[in-house]
């Protein structure tokens, strides 16, 4: 059981890595990242089309990746 949650524990992190770089950035430019960008930081702009899919499955994996991580803490203590 231990060794079935880690490897699944292992996958979700890769794939979490691999979707939190596929994000597209929020700045347009260097500049922007010194100078403030409060424009974009106050507008509602919601997500949408593949943006809001790898939010969601961002959002998703985190949750596997904690719980994966309780569970196997929880096998390893008892």
């Amino acid at each position: 059981m231990y060794d079935t949650l880690l490897i699944a524990e292992l996958i979700i992190s890769v794939i979490l890595i691999i979707v939190v770089t596929m994000q597209p950035s929020k700045t347009n430019n260097a500049a922007s990242a010194f100078t403030g960008g409060a424009e974009q930081l106050f507008g509602k702009q919601k997500a949408r089309g593949f943006e809001a899919v790898l939010q969601r499955t961002t959002v998703l994996l985190g949750i596997l990746f904690f719980a994966l991580a309780l569970a196997l803490a929880y096998i390893a203590i008892n």
